[in-house]
């Protein structure tokens, strides 16, 4: 690839397609012409000189990279450390691509020309602080949550359509924790090409390991509360607001909450925004399916549980049906409400604020 030097310094624009083992950037100029192209292995050495690289065409004055919460991740940490603007950039247009077809150089230069043209971008996420501490405990405890689901799904199966009845007897009407302790410390004896003998080992060897997936969710659970309790504890003080539902809204703004710069951009982002859908004679809106799908269903389970405790929100709902409402459109409301309560309580330090 050639690289075209300058001799006067010039306000450089990067662009950066990501990958797992190299990076290719692009360096533009302050009208968009392409002062080169480079690949860059990925690793912290490689980083050094990308940023060492696009600093010798001039000043740099922001650069796009794509993936930052991904493989650009590492690359974004340290443009940042050199006190270099970053934005997100979306995935190149697909209309484009398939009229100019797709290259690594061709989406670099897409990247530092999105910048330039203040099109498709995001302040992408710090992930230096509790927010991405969250986010790695998360994925452990989800993890285990899924393991512990198949497990359970998997020892009632083996009870209701496999155990002999004076088996199935034992563990009747009894909870999956108490099936876990009992089978645990069972002790089956006799010949494994027994169907009756078989299950009873099965069983056993499953609530072991469901006893030891809980355990460890549990430890993670510890861990969650320290972290959200370090983060944002004001988030537990409201109605409906456990750690684990307050550690998905740390997770989903990030270290740098302030990159949403109001409250309509925190629902756009959790899906709790509706998208104008008017065309012509018709005014309208649709339901946003788009955003954070996490934090969308974290602000259901919030709505839910102050529709079902809290009076406040028991009288918002009856009015807002009474005004000819349907149910659902009245929580599609009251999560917009709670996503700018939660937005606040994450960037600001607001009074008490009543519910809707």
């Amino acid at each position: 690839m050639v690289t075209t030097m300058t001799d006067d310094p010039v306000r450089v624009t990067g662009g950066v397609d990501t990958h797992k083992h190299v990076h290719v950037a692009a360096a533009l100029d302050g009208r968009g012409g392409v002062l080169g192209v480079r690949e860059f292995p990925a690793t912290g050495a490689g980083h050094v000189d990308l940023r060492g690289w696009l600093g010798s065409f001039g000043t740099v004055d922001a650069v796009g990279v794509e993936g930052t919460g991904s493989w650009g991740a590492g690359l974004c940490r340290s443009l940042r450390e050199a006190q270099v603007t970053v934005h997100e950039v979306w995935r190149p247009n697909r209309q484009r691509r398939r009229r100019t077809g797709k290259s690594d150089p061709a989406d670099a230069v897409a990247a530092a020309r999105a910048v330039q043209a203040g099109d498709g971008l995001a302040v992408p996420k710090d992930r230096t602080g509790p927010a991405e501490a969250a986010r790695l405990a998360r994925i452990s405890r989800d993890s285990l949550t899924r393991e512990l689901t198949k497990l359970a799904n998997q020892i009632h199966a083996v009870i209701d359509s496999t155990a002999s009845e004076t088996l199935r007897d034992r563990y009747r009407h009894k909870t999956i924790s108490q099936i876990a302790t009992e089978a645990a410390r069972s002790r089956p004896g006799g010949e494994v090409t027994n169907p009756d003998v078989m299950a009873a080992i099965t069983l056993r060897r499953l609530a072991r390991r469901w006893l030891a997936a809980s355990v460890e969710r549990d430890e993670v659970d510890i861990d969650l509360k320290v972290i959200v309790e370090a983060a944002a504890p004001q988030l537990l003080d409201e109605p409906g607001i456990g750690v684990d539902v307050a550690s998905v809204f740390i997770v989903s703004l990030g270290d740098n909450p302030d990159r949403m710069a109001t409250d309509a951009a925190a629902a756009a982002a959790w899906g709790a925004s509706p998208v104008d859908a008017s065309s012509g004679l018709h005014q309208r809106h649709r339901l946003n399916r788009g955003g954070d799908r996490q934090a969308n269903r974290a602000l259901y389970i919030v709505a839910l549980c102050r529709m079902r405790w809290d009076p406040t929100t028991q009288a918002y709902i009856a009015r807002r049906i009474a005004e000819g409402k349907t149910k659902k459109e009245a929580i599609r409301a009251l999560k917009r409400h709670l996503a700018r309560r939660i937005w606040r309580l994450l960037t600001q330090t607001p009074a008490p604020c009543p519910s809707p």
